[in-house]
C-alpha cells in the first residue's frame, strides 16, 4: 500500500481546512449523514452504492512527462539533493485522480486473504497468514508499475467503503446489528467495511480502520509521511502502525512499515520499496523480521523481499521466504522442503463498493475532490490547477477562521489515545456481553 504522498502545497496550511469538517452543513441537493444514516438506522438507498470502477493507472504517463519535462526540470532545480518536500508545489499532471485515504482502502483488494486469517487453527497458522496478508497488501495497493502521486487528503476528509463477501448464509441479527452501528452503516450483509479520516494537517497524519464482524477481526493503524528529494529520486518513510486483531483469539498483531521510493522522475518514474519493517505477536511469541531490498546499481533484480518467522520463546525458525512482493513469494522450511508462500500474480481482486458521488457528504474524498478528477479525466491540465487551487484557498479559509475564533479542529471518527489515533467505536465495543470495551 505504497504511494509517493508528500506534500504539493506552498504553505503549511495546505492539510487544514473548516469547510470540510464542519459537521451537520450541508449543500443543496446533498445528502447529509444524518439523512442517511442517522434518520434510517444505516439504511442506504441502493441505487445511491456502487461497485468501484477499476481506476487502473494506464494513461500515457511517458507522453505526460516528456510533454512537461521543462516544468520537472525547473521543479528539480528549486530543490537540493537532502531537501525536506513539504513546501514544494508539484505539477498537477502527475497526480494519481484519488485520495491517499482511498489509496489506503486498496490494502483490502485481496479481502479473502485477511477475513482467512482467523480460520488458522492454531497460533503459528495465524501467525502465518497474517504474514501472508500483510506482503499481498504492497502490490494490491498499485496495479501498475508508474509512480503517481495521490492527492493529499485535507483535515477531516473521510473515505468509506465496503466489500460483499457473500458468503451465502442467512446473517444473524446481532451481526447485522454491529454493521449498522459500525463505521458503514450502509454497507451491505456480511461485509467487510473500511473508514479512513485526515486527522491532523502538522504533521499530515490519517487515520484508518477496518473490521469484518463475522470473523471477529479488525486492523486499525495511523501513518504519516516525511519525504525527501535524492536528485533523481523521492524517498518517503513512513511514520506509522498497523495493529491487526483476531478478537476471538485475544491476539493483536503489530505492524511496521518501509520506506518507498520514486525512482527516475525525470523519465518514468516507477515505485520501489525499501527498507526493514516487522510483526509480531506479543501473546503467541512470533516474530517476523521483514526487508524489502532496493534494486543494486549494478545487476540484481527489482522489488526482491526476504523474511524470517521465528518463535521467539523458543528461538525456533518456522522458515524463511524470499521472492517479488509483486510476483511470487517462496517458503523454506527448516527441512529443506520448499513452496509458494505467496503467488500474487493470481490473485483475485475484489472490487470495493461505494457511494456516488452525488450521494456523499461534502467531507468525503470523492465529493471533496470531484473537480479536479474530473478535470484530470478530461486532460485539462488548466482547469485541473485551477480545482487543486481551490480546494487549498478553502483550507487556508478554514484555518483562518479556526484561529481567529480560537477553536480547535475536531475529528470525527478517529482519537488521539497516547500517541496513537484509534477508531472511536471498535468492533468489541459493541459487541452484546462484551466485557473487554
Amino acid at each position: 500500500m505504497y504511494y509517493l504522498c508528500y506534500s504539493d502545497s506552498d504553505t503549511d496550511y495546505f492539510y487544514d481546512v473548516e469547510t470540510f469538517s464542519t459537521e451537520g452543513e450541508n449543500t443543496p441537493g446533498h445528502k447529509s449523514d444524518e439523512d442517511t444514516e442517522t434518520n434510517k438506522s444505516g439504511y442506504l438507498d441502493p441505487h445511491d452504492v456502487i461497485v468501484d470502477e477499476e481506476l487502473e493507472e494506464l494513461d500515457n504517463v511517458f507522453e505526460g512527462v516528456s510533454q512537461h519535462k521543462g516544468v520537472l526540470m525547473h521543479m528539480a532545480s528549486q530543490v537540493k539533493v537532502g531537501m525536506d518536500l513539504t513546501r514544494i508545489t508539484l505539477p498537477t499532471f502527475i497526480l494519481e485522480k484519488r485520495s491517499l485515504l482511498e489509496m489506503y482502502a486498496e490494502f483490502l483488494s485481496y479481502p479473502h486473504l485477511f477475513t482467512s486469517i482467523p480460520e488458522g487453527d492454531t497460533a503459528e497458522k495465524r501467525f502465518i497468514k497474517c504474514v501472508q496478508y500483510f506482503l499481498s497488501t504492497f502490490s494490491a495497493a498499485r496495479k501498475g508499475t508508474i509512480a503517481k502521486k495521490p492527492y493529499n487528503p485535507v483535515i477531516g476528509e473521510v473515505f468509506r467503503c465496503y466489500w460483499d463477501m457473500s458468503q451465502r448464509r442467512p446473517m444473524m441479527e446481532e451481526e447485522s446489528q454491529l454493521i449498522k452501528r459500525g463505521p458503514v452503516p450502509w454497507a451491505g450483509h456480511d461485509s467487510l467495511t473500511f473508514i479512513a479520516e485526515q486527522v491532523s494537517h502538522h504533521p499530515p497524519i490519517s487515520g484508518f480502520y477496518a473490521e469484518y464482524p463475522s470473523k471477529l477481526i479488525s486492523v486499525s493503524g495511523h501513518n504519516w509521511t516525511q519525504s525527501k528529494y535524492f536528485g533523481l529520486s523521492i524517498g518517503v518513510h513512513n511514520v506509522g502502525i498497523i495493529r491487526l486483531n483476531l478478537h476471538e483469539f485475544d491476539e493483536e498483531y503489530t505492524c511496521t512499515l518501509p520506506k518507498a521510493y520514486g525512482r527516475s522522475i525525470l523519465t518514468v518514474p516507477w515505485i520501489e520499496i525499501g527498507g526493514k519493517c516487522y510483526m509480531e505477536c506479543s501473546k503467541t511469541g512470533y516474530l517476523a523480521n521483514i526487508e524489502f531490498h532496493c534494486k543494486p546499481f549494478y545487476g540484481g533484480k527489482k522489488h526482491r523481499v526476504t523474511a524470517e518467522i521465528t518463535h521467539q520463546p523458543t528461538g525456533r525458525l518456522v522458515m524463511k521466504i524470499d521472492g517479488e512482493w509483486n510476483g511470487v513469494i517462496f517458503a523454506d522450511y527448516p527441512d529443506g522442503n520448499r513452496e509458494i508462500f505467496l503467488d500474487t500474480l493470481n490473485l483475485q481482486t475484489v472490487m470495493k463498493k461505494i457511494k456516488k458521488v452525488d450521494a456523499m457528504e461534502k467531507h468525503e474524498s470523492r465529493y471533496v475532490w470531484k473537480d479536479l478528477t474530473t478535470a484530470l479525466r478530461a486532460e485539462d491540465l488548466e482547469r485541473a490547477t485551477d480545482a487543486k487551487h481551490a480546494v487549498e484557498e478553502q483550507q487556508r479559509a478554514g484555518v483562518r477562521e479556526r484561529n481567529e475564533k480560537g477553536e480547535v479542529f475536531r475529528t470525527r471518527y478517529f482519537d488521539l489515545i497516547g500517541e496513537e489515533w484509534k477508531y472511536k467505536h471498535p468492533l468489541m465495543s459493541r459487541v452484546p456481553g462484551n466485557t473487554n470495551k
